[in-house]
């Protein structure tokens, strides 16, 4: 998994509560089997037109949000059902991390699993964020060390993380990962286990 420490990018700021896992990534694109790939269908019926064409309407697909790597959105972000997928399509896409007021339990802990931050603020902080954010193309700095979020202007935001989510994203440790740190324990109860 690809630790994360320092990321500077522009904000794609997505004015919808409650979206859910379905949106983020429609069912007909669960036939992946890799992790990979899943970016291109992201927000797919939000993203698209009938014809395939780009929806100029859609927040993502705005001049200001070109390449947007932090996603800015309201309360209850990836509900709906479990799947894991909806991270890997963010993350495909380039997302790294999303600010809002709340999140799905499960997706919130899926985010931690695959290497991308979620970000829980104060909804008087998240409307002011979009209040910048969609007029113009902003860029913010998120330092997951000093637990900040900066931006032009003086804007400076302090922020949570649990201390071993934050241990795990800083080290790019995923589930896998932290149990390899104990490969000799392991190793060594499978020989004394042999040998027994």
């Amino acid at each position: 998994m690809e630790a994360f420490t320092v990321h500077s990018g522009v904000v794609g700021a997505m004015d919808r509560a409650n979206v859910d896992t379905d949106q983020i990534i429609p069912k007909q694109f669960l036939k992946r089997i890799e992790r990979t790939g899943f970016g291109q269908f992201l927000f797919y019926d939000w993203r698209f037109n009938d014809d395939g064409s780009d929806n100029v309407e859609f927040e993502l697909n705005q001049p200001e949000a070109a390449d947007a790597s932090i996603l800015l959105a309201k309360r209850n972000f990836g509900s709906g059902s479990s799947r894991e997928h909806a991270v890997w399509a963010l993350t495909d896409y380039g997302i790294r991390c999303v600010i809002a007021p709340s999140f799905a339990d499960i997706f919130f802990n899926n985010s931690f699993k695959n290497g991308m931050l979620p970000i829980v603020l104060p909804e008087e902080t998240i409307e002011q964020l979009f209040a910048h954010s969609s007029t113009c193309r902003t860029e913010l700095t998120v330092d997951l060390e000093n637990q900040v979020i900066t931006g032009e202007g003086g804007l400076e935001i302090s922020f949570e993380v649990d201390s071993f989510r934050r241990h795990c994203l800083l080290n790019g440790l995923d589930d896998i990962a932290l149990t390899l740190e104990h490969e000799d324990k392991i190793t060594a109860f499978e020989e004394a286990r042999r040998n027994f």
